[in-house]
């Protein structure tokens, strides 16, 4: 074969019954060839074969994408398991199956697709082609496709789901991931994140209409369809009208001296947040030069995660420090999550981290409801919601207050679903959040939503400014009032599923078998809740009350000193996290006892649980 010339080269291995001596790779390398149009890929995949690299070759092409925490979600690249052009068109077309079963109006109502700035030199990859080929799929079959003509945020397109009444809707995006990687992220018509049964009824329609249909390469549809329709700046009044619901002191912002620095990550935020504290009466805040422009390479950070903190947000803090401004705000590159830092007295900057801007979301948006709620508004028909894993704060508050708080599993999918059957059933949602700095105020997105968080804190730090209180000293009243809670999330990082699956395996049958452990070090366990495996030793029945969740790891330890810990699997990328948090009463107000309990709880749990010099853990390294 190596001595053909390219053309026979190319025309043998399209036509080659392939003998690599494993049928179902043979099988899988002929679907490829025969199916992928784009020639960056395509090409990849034949180079691969040309040089004999069958374990690449099954590693690309014997295994699909499932849904995770945040929908499909790989590198960009050739093969069924990556992000690229034929996978989303599959992907699409598995939609389109589904869609159409589930819904008889669907060619009335039609879907939503919206992309942001990332892309693939090598691949011919990027968000925007791949928006394009999923608007191709459906206009070929007569749905009309709601396809955003710029760049968006995340929350645009559960937004525009919702206002246009799609049925359901697609962002192409992979949020804070490393470049290299793309995703496609399914909203279903109530606005919030597909869960299941719908993500695995998808997979399976994926799987039985793999074959690309006439007309699904088809991207000129895009400007010649009469069914394509350009949402933008309908979606983006809509969305900037309702933010005023959310905005409580318009006249105060306007007069503000703060002064704010915004980075956008080198995503899609820039322009969306600008507007957002146009909306709210604010000055515009000041850009990061370097950062403020899309660039999929992410030139000035060396990984695109503002929840990594002081590290990857030099440029902005550095930024501030010559402009006199003492709040930084960073939207990360889908404007979906929000990450601030504060200049303190001392002149160190605080990072807060999600759970603590938590604390402050969860009693701002309380006080503001208190003091503009109509006459007869009733507290108990007030909720807020976290992830598990996340801060018990809110927790603390509702009990102190007499609102509600409810936990969902992690992921926001849950906590979006959750808040429509509670709308649905008359009640109200101030604020939800997971601890990786995604936040919900109000209930106008059914997802997280970086840009009114973004204009939310500058609200709420002009508010405090008024009587020279920072965020960091509110958040110690906040601490004072509730009960202190500290916490630590971490992570290690770990390629080898196999190791993954064994420690989580130990923890299930650790002195014998199906016996949790009783201890962890010296510290005692109170409790035990699997929810991998649906078992919680709190309950009567031993049954978990959240819902099982097989496909990811997940065991939450409750200790008598009143730590909570959490360890789980990724849903997006190669982790093992791990959560902790000390949950003291008010009257517990030693800090530095509180925090060194956690510390050492922490190290058991580490040495003891995870064991990373065993396992070959990489430490997370900032």
């Amino acid at each position: 074969m190596a001595e053909n010339t390219e053309g026979d080269l190319n025309s043998n291995l399209l036509h080659a019954p392939y003998h690599t001596g494993d049928p179902q790779l043979d099988t899988a390398i002929g679907q490829w060839l025969l199916w992928d149009k784009n020639p960056k890929t395509k090409e990849q995949i034949e180079n691969l074969l040309r040089n004999g690299m069958n374990k690449e070759l099954r590693d690309r092409l014997c295994c699909r994408m499932t849904f995770g925490t945040a929908g499909l979600r790989s590198a960009m690249g050739a093969g069924f398991c990556y992000i690229n052009d034929l996978t989303v068109i599959q992907s699409t077309q598995g939609m389109y199956k589904y869609l159409e079963r589930c819904f008889s109006d669907f060619k009335q109502r039609g879907f939503v697709v919206g992309y942001d700035t990332r892309g693939q030199v090598t691949s011919s990859c990027s968000s925007q082609r791949l928006a394009k080929l999923t608007a191709a799929v459906l206009l070929a079959k007569d749905v009309p496709v709601y396809l955003f003509s710029r760049y968006v945020p995340t929350p645009f397109v559960p937004y525009a789901v919702q206002e246009l009444k799609a049925v359901a809707g697609v962002m192409i995006t992979a949020s804070h991931n490393r470049k290299e990687d793309n995703g496609y992220k399914v909203y279903w018509e109530t606005g919030a994140q597909i869960t299941s049964p719908h993500d695995k009824e998808i997979l399976k329609c994926i799987e039985e209409c793999v074959e690309p249909w006439n007309g699904s390469w088809n991207d000129n549809l895009v400007d010649t369809s009469p069914l394509k329709r350009d949402p933008l700046q309908d979606i983006c009044r809509r969305y900037m009208e309702d933010l005023k619901k959310i905005c409580f002191y318009r006249e105060l912002n306007s007069k503000t001296t703060l002064k704010f620095v915004h980075t956008s990550f080198h995503g899609v935020g820039h322009d969306y947040v600008q507007l957002a504290f146009q909306v709210f009466g604010f000055r515009p805040p000041i850009p990061v030069p370097e950062q403020k422009d899309p660039d999929p390479e992410f030139s000035t950070v060396k990984c695109p995660n503002p929840e990594e903190g002081e590290s990857v947000l030099e440029l902005s803090l550095r930024l501030a420090e010559k402009e006199n401004a003492r709040i930084v705000l960073a939207t990360d590159p889908d404007a979906d999550r929000l990450a601030v830092a504060e200049l303190q007295e001392n002149g160190h900057w605080k990072v807060f981290t999600g759970n603590e801007l938590a604390a402050l979301f969860g009693w701002w948006m309380f006080d503001c409801w208190r003091k503009n709620k109509p006459r007869n508004a009733d507290v108990k028909n007030i909720y807020m919601l976290a992830t598990t894993v996340s801060s018990k704060i809110l927790k603390a508050i509702a009990f102190k207050e007499g609102f509600h708080f409810e936990e969902t599993l992690p992921g926001f999918k849950w906590i979006g679903s959750r808040i429509k059957d509670l709308l649905e059933n008359g009640k109200e949602v101030l604020f939800a959040f997971e601890e990786s700095i995604g936040f919900l105020c109000g209930t106008s997105v059914l997802d997280k939503d970086g840009v009114s968080a973004a204009v939310v804190v500058a609200e709420m730090a002009s508010y405090l400014e008024t009587m020279n209180v920072t965020l960091k000293q509110q958040l110690i009243k906040v601490y004072e009032k509730y009960g202190y809670h500290i916490s630590k999330t971490s992570y290690f990082l770990c390629y080898d599923p196999l190791t993954i699956k064994s420690i989580f395996e130990r923890l299930r049958n650790f002195d014998s078998p199906k016996e949790y452990p009783k201890f962890c070090g010296t510290f005692a366990i109170l409790h035990v809740r699997d929810i991998t495996t649906g078992y919680d030793s709190s309950q009567p029945n031993k049954k978990s009350v959240l819902p099982v969740s097989k496909n990811s790891q997940m065991i939450t330890f409750t200790f008598q000193n009143g730590c909570v810990a959490t360890l789980r699997t990724s849903g997006t990328e190669p982790k093992i996290k791990y959560y902790a948090e000390m949950c003291a009463s008010p009257d517990q107000s030693d800090t530095a006892l509180l925090e060194e309990e956690l510390k050492k709880l922490i190290e058991a749990l580490i040495e003891n649980f995870l064991q990373p010099s065993k396992n070959g853990l990489v430490w997370r390294s900032v």
